[in-house]
């Protein structure tokens, strides 16, 4: 993507950044690290979160940034005050600015910003899928038409997401732009990966000496982590040192637990739950697994190329984008239980594969995936709005 290149602005702008909530997901996540590497002299951030979803233990990490967080405890879109209360606090911030991201908040808050006659950009986190409920249905045909005729920007976090969205919304191609998620790099490079390794495992009770296969994910059904739970026999059949460690919490929790006690997994699968603390994880592992069914442009498989994991994942969505077949990972077909199986087999036994793998995955993610090229380019987008609005 090539943006243009405005000139610095004459005065700090007023950036309000509306999210449906600030739970654990992969959205919400990275609120924190691009706040951190938004240029304060520039801009000031606003948050404000439409609902609280488990808590939002994310507000509490903005809020130590230095930036005020606010909940409006929305309870529903069709809530009569939803648009009243929004428009208040954006008039409250003096916001300049709007960037939303996930449904409700992509809903309420560019018709709010156009009501206020204020400049607005979405992010587009997920595929969206035509195999839902019809009430979802119906929530994501009012999200793609609010973002078609009220929003000024939409931004794809990869490129097969980017023109599936046009594909199916409707939108303008010149509309919808790529920018790539990024993370920060530097807990990576400092962490001391062999003291972490032996202390994490210790921790989760994992053998020092097994051979770790991870999978960080809010536990639902789309994110395929049941395949993976089918394939484990296969795999410690041929590797019978393997464990699989499953990070996150979520509705499919009970259903995955099931799944383990099912296959008689109960001494070599371990559920972390919900963790703050995902790079230092990482780092105790030896091989990364996301066996999703659908996925725009997982900032996990980012994290781990940081912590110099191999990765297998699906072929799907923005992944290739991410992941290169026998470059820095596997690519496998979704809900393909021997593709799984044999790519972790062939990981597992193959160490100097996994360290020039991890190698490789480290170069896209610094390449490609790193915060500060995210940034940058979030802010050059801003400029350009805010110019265009001001001419």
């Amino acid at each position: 993507m090539n943006l243009s290149n405005s000139s610095k602005p004459a005065r700090r702008y007023k950036i309000a950044y509306v999210i449906d909530g600030l739970s654990m997901g992969g959205a919400e996540r990275l609120m924190t690290p691009i706040l951190q590497h938004l240029n304060r002299k520039d801009f000031d951030a606003y948050v404000c979160a439409l609902q609280s979803k488990n808590g939002n233990p994310m507000a509490d990490e903005i809020r130590a940034l230095g930036i005020p967080v606010q909940c409006l405890d929305i309870k529903h879109l069709r809530d009569w005050n939803a648009l009243p209360r929004l428009i208040k606090y954006l008039n409250g911030v003096d916001a300049d600015l709007v960037h939303t991201q996930l449904e409700f908040a992509n809903i309420l808050g560019n018709i709010s910003a156009k009501l206020l006659r204020l400049p607005s950009v979405c992010t587009i986190h997920v595929m969206p899928s035509l195999d839902v409920r019809t009430k979802l249905k119906l929530h994501q045909k009012v999200e793609w038409f609010a973002l078609r005729y009220f929003c000024d920007r939409v931004i794809s976090v990869s490129d097969e997401a980017r023109q599936y969205h046009i594909n199916i919304s409707g939108a303008s191609s010149n509309q919808v732009i790529t920018v790539y998620n990024g993370i920060d790099l530097s807990n990576s490079m400092n962490s001391n990966r062999e003291l972490e390794r032996t202390a994490v495992r210790t921790e989760l009770g994992i053998p020092v000496d097994a051979d770790l296969l991870t999978t960080v994910a809010v536990l639902r059904p789309q994110k395929g982590i049941q395949f993976m739970i089918r394939a484990l026999p296969e795999v410690i059949a041929s590797n019978p040192n393997t464990y699989y460690l499953i990070v996150g919490s979520g509705s499919h929790q009970n259903a995955l637990i099931e799944e383990v006690n099912k296959a008689g997994l109960n001494d070599r699968v371990i559920f972390a739950g919900m963790r703050k603390d995902v790079p230092r994880l990482l780092t105790a592992c030896d091989v990364f697994v996301l066996p999703t069914l659908t996925e725009a442009l997982p900032t996990v498989l980012a994290e781990a190329m940081a912590a110099k994991l191999p990765i297998v994942a699906s072929r799907v969505g923005g992944i290739p984008e991410m992941v290169t077949d026998g470059q820095n990972g596997c690519l496998v077909e979704p809900e393909d239980l021997d593709g799984l199986a044999s790519a972790c087999i062939h990981l597992l036994k193959n160490a100097e594969t996994r360290v020039a793998m991890g190698a490789a995955g480290w170069g896209t993610v610094n390449q490609k995936f790193n915060i500060e090229r995210q940034v940058d380019q979030l802010e050059q987008v801003y400029l350009d709005q805010l110019h265009a609005y001001e001419k």
